[in-house]
């Protein structure tokens, strides 16, 4: 068997050289049976698992323009248009009382869950309070209808990521400001088009404008979603080799988190990614004092040499 090693160090900034280098090696890498990615986390500490799925991602800064410049509020509030109160009145439409996105077209696309998805799932015993606890938190706030694990796992997000506008010092100063402006990103799911739902976006926005505010549209970073061929070929000696290892299957996950890289490899390449880690929910990704734990370091190391080992073994 021949490996193909690709290390590629802009992930966390949108991987602006990749799409560059799978055009000018397209024909070497396309060459490869599928691609393997090692950024994924394992089920528990004793349980490993391939994640079939990721939710993709689009950015967007949204910013309302109302006056030519800051107002005094003494001398304008009452009469003059407020672009950080015509923002809060936009945005607190993105959702209804249960959690369901209300932009018109939003949910065009997606497939839901089957039964035997739910039921696989649930079997999995996630300790919904015990995840929320963890941050300071006690009761879910996302989608109504929808197993947790389907909340974040395979069900599309609207998330306000910043908002701001006029004075930020300290004490006060009683202005009207110029402009306010929020920063959103979509976590979206197979079947969504990142470049629709963010058309949608600013139709939802432009449509609530009232009379002499200006939306401004900024976009950043944009990938669909991805989902794991069940039938792939790979598969099957994946969980082989994952079972030899842990003693036990390896659970079939999703991933609430976006790996661009991996939907290019499928679009320019044609090429499907075993995704199987091993990390923990506990490794604080992003976050001060991240780890990785020496014996998933360990563990993880006799994994990839038996998964090469049974990739390698005549079919």
């Amino acid at each position: 068997m021949r490996l193909t090693v690709l290390l590629e160090g802009e992930e966390e900034n949108g991987s602006p050289s990749l799409a560059e280098l799978l055009a000018k090696e397209r024909e070497t890498l396309a060459a490869a049976d599928f691609v393997y990615v090692a950024d994924t986390n394992m089920w528990d500490p004793a349980t490993p698992a391939i994640t079939a799925s990721l939710r993709g991602l689009a950015a967007v800064e949204l910013r309302i323009h109302g006056p030519t410049r800051d107002l005094h509020s003494g001398f304008f509030g009452g009469l003059a248009l407020n672009p950080i109160q015509v923002l809060v009145n936009i945005l607190g439409q993105l959702k209804d009382s249960q959690g369901h996105i209300t932009i018109p077209g939003f949910y065009d696309g997606i497939t839901p869950l089957t039964k035997a998805q739910e039921e696989a799932w649930a079997g999995l015993g996630f300790d919904t309070a015990g995840f929320l606890g963890s941050v300071g938190l006690t009761t879910p706030a996302g989608e109504a209808g929808q197993i947790p694990l389907a909340q974040i796992w395979a069900r599309p997000t609207a998330e306000i990521n910043g908002i701001y506008g006029g004075y930020q010092g300290d004490g006060s100063k009683t202005v009207i400001p110029a402009h306010a402006t929020a920063k959103l990103t979509f976590r979206l799911v197979a079947g969504q088009d990142p470049g629709k739902t963010l058309d949608a976006f600013e139709a939802f926005v432009t449509s609530r404008l009232p009379p002499d505010a200006r939306a401004e549209f900024t976009r950043g970073g944009a990938a669909p979603g991805y989902r794991l061929n069940p039938s792939a070929s790979f598969l099957r000696a994946a969980q082989a080799a994952m079972a030899e290892e842990f003693g036990k299957p390896a659970a079939l996950a999703g991933c609430g988190a976006s790996i661009p890289v991996v939907e290019a490899f499928k679009t320019q390449l044609g090429l499907d990614t075993l995704l199987a880690g091993f990390g923990l929910d506990d490794d604080c990704v992003h976050s001060p004092n991240e780890k990785f734990d020496l014996a998933c370091f360990h563990r993880g190391t006799r994994a990839h040499a038996r998964l090469l080992a049974a990739l390698a073994a005549p079919a």
